[in-house]
């Protein structure tokens, strides 16, 4: 009796396991624009459970989303300010960078302060920023734009490039800029052969495909925590980020926000959101 009572408990434990990792938690962040909803990754434990434990404690109720800049970002969470914390006290999480997780429009990552101070890339504890960017041409993506200028210069200094060098100026002065990033990134191919240079940046085929289709920032990558994903409402997100703002990315208007947490099944969330868990991908 005692052993099948054992097998019980063991069983129950196990249930109890697979039932509790099958679900996981929906965030939606409510403004007054509409509701954001998103998941956040397994594998940034800390930022995890560090948001879910603010929202669920209301700290983010009525924080804005207090940085705004259109085809980049908008940022907020901002609850030690709200809180009167001094900055110098403000508790920062440990990076959880994963080279998996890229800035694609949509993704959900921590702010920080620059690594100047911050060499270990520590996230602020409760500020994050949803991505907006833009959609990119394949050349101009995996170009490395400063490096590719700096061996331009170089090159048309040759004799054989004044032709080069007077298109160049000639757009230059006439503000074709279009038309000038053009001409440069046509020489790309040519520069790295004649002066044995690399000018293109890695990128996975999957990251390509989602920046040159959905768009991002990339830039950010490997920069920054990304821990979470919208699934719903990202149009509200871009709505925010075409708001007026003034001279500091501030919105005019304030566009303050309330998170809530609710517990679903990851396969309702797959159902209810058209979401599919990196895992099943």
């Amino acid at each position: 009796m005692r052993f099948l009572r054992t097998l019980l408990v063991l069983f129950l434990c196990a249930s109890s396991f697979a039932c509790a990792a099958d679900k996981d938690y929906v965030i939606t962040i409510s403004t007054s624009h509409g509701d954001i909803v998103a998941v956040l990754f397994d594998d940034t434990p800390e930022h995890k459970s560090n948001f879910i434990k603010l929202a669920e404690a209301g700290r983010f109720d009525s924080t804005e989303f207090q940085r705004v800049m259109k085809n980049f970002m908008i940022q907020g969470g901002d609850v030690f300010t709200k809180e009167n914390l001094p900055p110098q006290e403000w508790p920062t999480l440990p990076a959880e960078i994963r080279p998996h997780y890229y800035h694609k429009k949509g993704m959900i990552a921590a702010a920080r302060q620059p690594d100047g101070i911050n060499p270990e890339r520590r996230s602020n504890g409760s500020q994050f920023y949803i991505t907006i960017g833009k959609v990119y041409d394949e050349l101009e993506l995996t170009t490395d734009m400063q490096e590719l200028q700096k061996s331009l210069m170089k090159y048309m200094e040759l004799g054989s490039q004044a032709d080069l060098k007077n298109e160049y100026i000639r757009l230059y002065n006439e503000q074709k800029f279009d038309s000038l990033t053009n001409l440069i990134l046509s020489k790309r191919d040519e520069l790295e052969k004649s002066l044995n240079v690399k000018l293109t940046k890695d990128f996975t085929p999957e990251q390509i495909e989602a920046y040159t289709t959905v768009g991002g920032v990339p830039h950010l990558d490997k920069e920054y925590t990304v821990f979470g994903e919208v699934i719903q409402g990202l149009e509200v997100a871009e709505e925010i980020s075409n708001t007026s703002t003034n001279t500091r990315d501030r919105p005019i208007e304030p566009v303050f926000m309330t998170v809530k947490v609710e517990r679903m099944s990851k396969k309702k969330i797959e159902k209810e959101y058209n979401y599919s868990y990196p895992d099943d991908k």
